[in-house]
């Protein structure tokens, strides 16, 4: 393997770390919700945190990008910095405001009438999200990826504990001793609001923790700088916002499509806890953004570049398949994370892996409009997946609930991988390696089938022939691929 695509790979591999830890830590919380809240109260979550991320979209607007595109000057580093944080600054405090101002209106809008401060605590949350998302850039930007991850893994770790103390020690105390002074900032009214005050509090200390980071330049706002990075970033806003239509739309519609006498939260609250199953595909994909983006852009002006990017896809989709399969090979074991009432829901697993992994892939085609300053392509392209989210949304979830909603997601993703390959190679043609990752994607297929159509009766013997299968997979790659020559170079 290069030199490149190995510090592409450790870079990945700690922020992986970060990431893994952090995520399955925060995923013990899921069996935690789902024996403790009904699939009702557990869709509230689902909800309020898919708009979440349609938020921080918005108000980041791009900025993430444009910083890693400009700070690459370092001439004007400090420059770029002070006047994007000004500005996420100025945005955030603005839609705080907002959001006091409209707070009653808007909880009543969204069905929260009785539980406005759901709203305001969620939107503190990206508020400070949106903030702090800088600092995070600049310490992915000058490759300080143990800090990064230390302080991913105490903004969780914090989040975790708080959950743990509010939802399950304080009821117990309070059973046991009303008086306690253990109880002094519990309310058993809150309830579910705990979820969203422990991450409120957790990034709050995130916030604290980044002041050394935030402060360590010398601030110099430009408004001229910052209008260009903000021409750059705002079709990434676009496509952004949309991307997130594409990625969270699902849960925010399900309550309004599906009909009355089929129970919509509790189908919101069955397809949440489905959906984080299939978390090691969308961590995979988190902590090879987090090193890809300045990877590219590092990159970009070496002579084999379209090469290297070639080379990051192709194991990128080996890792994402590895990643499909032995999830599915194993799901009789990890069905067990979440309560058995939710387990109906498992039929979507598959198609949100596959999904899930298409963006990636769709992510890997995408970085041609980045270094070519064709940003606009990159809104033209989540649009068009936004439409097909919407469409297929609209007609699939009245028929079909929740299982709608992942078809709808799986061919959004899938449309939109299709289109900027066909776009990224007439732009900024690239040699991927096609015909290997459709021999990857049909052996992933073939295994699959057949540990469904040979399952054998005993589960003991499920799990040896499906860890059989996925040792053949493994093999075929390392042999293929002669792995053992990859980590010699």
């Amino acid at each position: 393997m290069s030199s490149p695509l190995k510090k592409l790979a450790g870079q990945t591999a700690v922020y992986g770390l970060s990431s893994m830890l952090g995520r399955l830590l925060n995923y013990l919380l899921v069996p935690l919700y789902t024996t403790l809240f009904a699939t009702g109260v557990y869709g509230i979550v689902t909800e309020l945190y898919a708009y979440v991320t349609f938020l921080l979209i918005l108000l980041t607007y791009g900025m993430e990008t444009g910083f890693f595109k400009f700070a690459q000057d370092k001439n004007i580093f400090d420059k770029v910095y002070s006047s994007i944080l000004t500005s996420i600054a100025v945005t955030s405090v603005s839609f705080i405001v907002l959001l006091l101002i409209f707070l009653k209106p808007l909880a009543n809008v969204m069905q929260y009438g009785d539980h406005p401060e759901y709203i305001l605590w969620i939107g503190l949350i990206v508020a400070i999200d949106a903030f702090i998302s800088i600092p995070f850039a600049k310490l992915r930007l000058q490759n300080k990826a143990w800090k990064f991850a230390a302080l991913k893994l105490i903004n969780i770790g914090v989040t975790i504990g708080l959950n743990l103390y509010f939802l399950v020690l304080c009821p117990k105390i309070a059973e046991a001793n009303p008086g306690s002074v253990w109880l002094s900032v519990y309310s058993s009214g809150i309830g579910v609001g705990y979820v969203f005050i422990s991450n409120l509090i957790a990034n709050i200390l995130t916030f604290v923790m980044l002041i050394p980071e935030i402060f360590n330049v010398r601030f110099s706002f430009d408004k001229a700088l910052l209008k260009k990075i903000i021409i750059y970033s705002l079709p990434l806003l676009i496509a952004g916002f949309a991307g997130m239509i594409n990625e969270t739309l699902d849960r925010v519609l399900l309550k309004y499509l599906v009909p009355d006498n089929l129970h919509p939260m509790e189908q919101l609250g069955i397809y949440g806890a489905n959906y984080k199953l299939a978390i090691l595909m969308t961590l995979f994909i988190q902590m090879f953004r987090y090193a890809a983006e300045p990877f590219f852009f590092n990159n970009k002006n070496e002579s084999n570049a379209r090469e290297l990017y070639a080379k990051a896809t192709k194991y990128f989709i080996i890792c994402g398949l590895l990643i499909f399969l032995g999830v599915m090979f194993y799901i009789d074991f990890i069905k067990y994370f979440i309560d058995k009432n939710y387990h109906e829901g498992l039929k979507v697993v598959p198609i949100l892996l596959l999904a899930n992994l298409f963006l990636g892939i769709f992510f890997n085609f995408s970085i041609w409009y980045k270094l070519n300053d064709m940003t606009r392509y990159g809104a033209y392209l989540a649009i068009f997946g936004a439409v097909i989210t919407i469409v297929l949304n609209v007609v699939l979830v009245p028929l079909c609930g929740y299982v709608g909603s992942a078809w709808a997601t799986l061919v959004c993703y899938f449309s939109m991988m299709v289109l900027s390959f066909y776009w990224g190679q007439k732009y900024y043609k690239v040699p991927y390696d096609l015909k290997n990752a459709g021999f990857y994607f049909l052996l992933a297929l073939i295994l699959y089938v057949t540990s469904i159509f040979l399952r054998p009766d005993n589960q003991i013997f499920v799990y040896v022939f499906n860890t059989i299968l996925l040792l053949v997979f493994v093999s075929v790659f390392v042999f293929k691929e002669k792995a053992w020559k990859l980590l010699r170079r």
